[in-house]
C-alpha cells in the first residue's frame, strides 16, 4: 500500500514536470526585440488570487528593459482602486533563451517564465508556472504593442490557455481602460 502510494505520487510529480517541459519557448528568441512598452490584453490563471481579483482586473502597461547583466527588468503599471500601482520584477535569464526565472520574496513563490511565441512588433504570449509551498499554479499572459489585437491572436491566447489545462472561467480578456496608461514607466 505504502509503495503504491509513493508510486502514484511519483507519477503525478513526473506528469507535472513533463507538462511544464512541454511548454514551448519561442524559436530563435531575440531578447532585444522584446524590449519596450506592452499592454496586457489577456490573463489566464488557475491561482486563487486570480479567482478572487478577476472581476477587478483591467488592462495594464508593462515596460521591459534589459539590465547590464542581461536580465529583464519588468515594470507593470495597473489601476488599483483610484490609484495607479507599479510593480517591478527582475526576471533572471536561464541557459535557454526566452526562458526566465523570478522569485517573489513577498509571496514566497518561484516562477518559471517562458516566452512561448511572439512576432515582437504585435504580440507576445507568455506562460508562467508558479510554485509555492501551498501548491503550484499556471498563468498565461497575452501582451500587445497596442490596446487592441486581432480576433485571431485573442483566439490563439484562449486556445493556448486551454492547452495548459485552464478552463474558460480562468481565461480573461482584460477590459480596456485609459487609467494609468500615461503613468507607465
Amino acid at each position: 500500500m505504502h509503495a503504491t502510494l509513493l508510486g502514484v505520487l511519483g507519477l503525478a510529480l513526473l506528469g507535472a514536470l513533463h507538462a511544464q517541459d512541454s511548454v514551448p519557448v519561442q524559436t530563435d528568441f531575440q531578447q532585444d526585440k522584446l524590449m519596450g512598452r506592452w499592454y496586457s490584453i489577456g490573463l489566464a490563471s488557475n491561482s486563487n488570487w486570480f479567482k478572487e481579483k478577476k472581476h477587478l482586473m483591467k488592462m495594464c502597461t508593462t515596460v521591459i528593459s534589459v539590465t547590464a547583466d542581461g536580465n529583464l527588468e519588468v515594470t507593470s503599471t495597473y489601476p488599483k482602486g483610484d490609484q495607479c500601482e507599479k510593480r517591478n520584477s527582475l526576471y533572471t535569464k536561464t541557459e535557454q533563451p526566452g526562458r526566465f526565472s523570478y522569485s517573489s520574496p513577498r509571496w514566497g513563490s518561484k516562477h518559471d517564465i517562458r516566452v512561448v511565441e511572439t512576432n515582437y512588433e504585435e504580440y507576445a504570449l507568455v506562460a508562467t508556472q508558479i510554485s509555492k509551498s501551498t501548491g503550484s499554479s499556471t498563468m498565461v499572459l497575452l501582451y500587445s504593442r497596442t490596446k487592441e489585437l486581432s480576433p485571431e491572436r485573442l483566439e490563439r491566447f484562449t486556445q493556448f490557455s486551454r492547452e495548459q489545462g485552464l478552463t474558460d472561467e480562468e481565461i480573461l480578456i482584460l477590459p480596456r481602460t485609459d487609467k494609468c496608461m500615461a503613468d507607465a514607466a
